[in-house]
């Protein structure tokens, strides 16, 4: 009879490691188009014909390649976050336009979360959102740095999107 051990870090970094790989397969490129996948109902309240990310001013607070990080994780995200009520060439449609101001990369749990604030508008209406993650170091962060950082700029813009779609109104 065999015995399987697993430690808690053991556990902890093999769930964290699942969770980084299913928000980084989520991402899509700022240029592409909205993707139709047949006939959607007909949303109920705003629709949404094009989504536009502006990460100038995240560029000028934390430069590059954080800033193309979070534009290149944001649209996937609102695409996924708001899939209802997206109508792609929809004439009464309006354009999402998201511009971000900053993100924050904290050093780790509860007491120092990552933070992601920017301000979108939907017809006309400007909406302030500041969208917060909690990231848990772990040992692999350190021999990939670059690749741990992109990971929590994604689950801010996944979180971003979502708490977009509350302010919205669902």
């Amino acid at each position: 009879m065999s015995t399987i051990i697993v430690t808690r870090r053991a556990l902890a970094l093999g769930l964290g490691a699942l969770a980084a790989a299913a928000v980084s397969g989520c991402n899509s490129t700022q240029t592409a188009p909205l993707a139709a996948a047949g006939p959607a109902p007909a949303p109920v309240g705003y629709r949404i014909a094009s989504i536009a990310v502006d990460n100038a001013p995240l560029a000028a607070q934390s430069g590059n390649p954080t800033a193309q990080w979070a534009a290149d994780a944001l649209p996937g995200a609102l695409q996924q976050a708001l899939g209802a009520h997206i109508v792609p060439g929809d004439p009464s449609g309006g354009t999402l336009s998201v511009v971000l101001n900053s993100v924050y990369l904290g050093g780790g749990g509860p007491a120092d979360p990552d933070r992601m604030r920017g301000v979108a508008t939907l017809n006309g209406r400007q909406i302030p959102v500041r969208a917060v993650s909690v990231w848990t170091p772990s040992p692999s962060d350190q021999a990939l740095v670059e690749q741990s950082n992109q990971n929590r700029v994604n689950a801010l813009a996944v979180s971003f999107a979502f708490l977009l779609r509350r302010k919205l109104g669902k």
